[in-house]
């Protein structure tokens, strides 16, 4: 069994290249940029993993449903609302099902098994905890809600720090303990350290069971070079006062990871990253269309699961 922690664009390549090599994978899913919009509970993470994998995924924007319409945002735009995070039709309808489920009485844990099941998905997606974690953005102008920060006002500001609201009081999911405890393998995507993955590490009972199984735990590089492959993960670090480098990436998570995929054209890294008593591999890490996702998740398998 094989578990993954996603979160973001970048996480979902990887889980679909490992989803075409390997059955029963777990996915572990961010939740600190869910975010309430019209009254409808939007979870970007959860429904990027889960179109992903049904296939469904505007793979142009990295979210969202592929030859979406736009008829409901029209519409609240006539009516006067702000229309700056861009809900298509049939993801509206996600959205409004997952409300009314929680509404009555569901938790975001039996909801997400439940459209995995309408998707008809064999990977397990599990929320990282069923309560509320919201990641906020720390910039010279205010606290921002992630979503606001990076969507609404594109990242703009200057960022001074991230917090994790909720994460100290939430109980991880027993699910998705468990899930790391009984795998061969834990991968952890390449993420954004901070805004994808930080929130999962955010939980106690995460980090701890993430420590004690530290040795089948592999980080895959967000970083090639001193630049994110996608997004905005080199401007956090710099906030957090990490070093942008794979080495840095190295560090942050040399706690409850032993093994690192860095790209081969950081190879001049690797003896500094041994230092952290890590076992490093090197390859070809971006993942530009679906045999890369493939080639780099078969690798993983390959070298760091055998």
């Amino acid at each position: 069994m094989i578990t993954i922690l996603a979160g973001g664009t970048g996480s979902v390549k990887l889980v679909r290249g490992a989803a075409s090599q390997s059955r029963g994978i777990n996915v572990i899913a961010n939740v600190g940029d869910n975010y309430w919009l019209y009254g409808l509970y939007v979870c970007p993470d959860i429904d990027t993993i889960l179109y992903g994998l049904a296939d469904l995924l505007d793979t142009d924007t990295g979210w969202g449903i592929k030859k979406d319409t736009y008829g409901f945002l029209r519409q609240m735009e006539m009516l006067g609302e702000e229309t700056w995070f861009k809900i298509g039709d049939r993801d509206a309808a996600i959205h409004l099902m997952r409300t009314n489920m929680l509404k009555n009485g569901k938790n975001l844990t039996d909801i997400t098994a439940w459209m995995c099941q309408k998707f008809a998905i064999d990977t397990k997606i599990i929320p990282v905890t069923d309560n509320t974690v919201e990641t906020r953005i720390v910039t010279n102008k205010g606290e921002l809600h992630l979503q606001e920060f990076w969507v609404k006002h594109k990242g703009q500001n200057d960022v001074e720090g991230i917090k994790y609201i909720g994460a100290d009081k939430a109980r991880a999911n027993p699910a998705a303990v468990n899930a790391i405890h009984d795998s061969q393998l834990v991968i952890i995507a390449p993420g954004n350290p901070l805004t994808s993955i930080g929130p999962i590490l955010s939980i106690k009972g995460i980090k701890k069971e993430l420590s004690k199984s530290k040795r089948k735990v592999v980080v895959v590089s967000p970083l090639v070079g001193n630049k994110a492959i996608s997004g905005p993960a080199a401007k956090y670090m710099e906030a957090a006062g990490m070093e942008v480098s794979p080495y840095g990436i190295a560090k942050m998570y040399s706690d409850v990871a032993s093994h690192i995929v860095i790209d081969t054209s950081d190879r001049l890294l690797t003896r500094k990253i041994q230092n952290l008593d890590m076992k490093v591999y090197e390859t070809k890490i971006k993942m530009k269309d679906k045999s890369e996702e493939e080639a780099l998740a078969a690798f993983i398998l390959k070298q760091v699961h055998a």
